[in-house]
């Protein structure tokens, strides 16, 4: 079965004609590609389901010297899980049976992944404007620690970074400002919503309007339900929080891109038990903590200080002078040694 399959794709490769079309990934599904073309072309642009050019699942190298041929001298698989990935924009070939082929994917502006297999990345969602991290105030309870990790992320990518309290109506505002009041002092947009009582929906809309966001975030924080709120009809399955874990079930389980009436793309992704950081070094690291950087502007003592032990380290004394959050360093050291132990040997 498995090279008939590949006998079909040849087939079709061989029958890609016309003009390339431009267009967005919409939705990933085993091994097929639902492409929306330009829509700017059209008020109603169709959408078809491709399938990848097989050269591109591949990196090739081809032979340098002008006085040799071009051809193909070494094809390895490339270091990302993702090759085309939802935010996509690719140039595609229509078939006569309304399907298509992607021929080629074109530079990406940003892209939010994590960590996979063997020291892999998988890429989530490219071409995005901002990241959109949904924690909930209650059912599942918000973990500070967890936050860190989300928007360090966000960071790590260069995207901007909303944070969307759900379920507001389930605390009072000294809960509130408990679980979310360091990260709006630290300049994060904080979005209190609740998908459930429909409110700070239009707060939320304004932010999305115009631009390409992805909702991330948790299992069980809403997501789907926010999403469900913000554009009707969509449909998105909704789960609930265990009684006994109090953790959230995974609803999400493809990613997909979603156009906004009111303007604007935004992406659904499977909800994360734990969010896996790319490689950063302690530098790197440091740089995405936004509280750090005015004390990283000047050298510490030593060139390659870990600001961990140190002399002369300006992030240390910053914490012991209550210039920086004494909770947010040890979130900091966290993530530095699970970094450093996940790192290949």
């Amino acid at each position: 079965m498995a090279s008939e399959a590949s006998k079909a794709q040849n087939e079709k490769g061989e029958m890609a004609c016309g003009d390339l079309q431009e267009g967005i990934v919409l939705k990933v599904l085993s091994g097929t590609y639902i492409v929306q073309a330009e829509a700017d072309k059209s008020s109603d642009p169709p959408r078809y389901t491709c399938i990848l050019r097989g050269t591109l699942r591949k990196q090739l190298t081809y032979t340098e010297s002008a006085a040799l041929p071009r051809r193909v001298v070494k094809a390895k698989m490339p270091p990302q899980t993702d090759v085309v990935a939802v935010g996509d924009r690719v140039l595609f070939s229509i078939l006569p049976d309304h399907t298509g082929v992607i021929e080629e994917v074109l530079p990406r502006r940003t892209r939010f992944a994590r960590a996979a297999f063997r020291g892999k990345e998988q890429t989530l969602v490219t071409n995005l404007d901002q990241l959109v991290v949904v924690f909930a105030c209650a059912e599942p309870n918000p973990d500070p620690w967890r936050i860190d990790r989300w928007l360090v992320a966000a960071e790590a990518f260069g995207l901007e970074a909303v944070l969307v309290a759900n379920k507001r109506d389930l605390v009072d505002e000294t809960q509130f400002q408990r679980s979310f009041g360091e990260f709006a002092a630290l300049g994060y947009k904080v979005l209190p919503t609740s998908a459930l009582k429909e409110t700070g929906i239009e707060p939320l809309r304004h932010v999305l309007r115009g631009r390409i966001s992805a909702f991330t975030g948790p299992s069980g924080v809403g997501k789907s339900s926010l999403l469900n709120v913000l554009q009707p009809g969509l449909h998105l399955k909704v789960g609930a929080v265990g009684d006994a874990t109090h953790r959230g079930r995974h609803t999400t389980t493809v990613r997909e891109l979603f156009p906004l009436e009111g303007g604007g793309w935004v992406a659904d992704t499977p909800g994360l038990r734990q969010l896996e950081l790319p490689a950063l070094s302690r530098q790197e690291l440091a740089e995405c903590f936004v509280d750090f950087r005015p004390f990283l502007a000047t050298p510490c003592r030593f060139r390659d200080c870990r600001h961990e032990t140190e002399p002369g380290c300006n992030i240390k004394m910053a914490v012991e002078q209550g210039h920086l959050s004494a909770r947010r360093y040890r979130s900091f050291l966290e993530i530095a040694h699970e970094l450093e132990q996940s790192r290949p040997k």
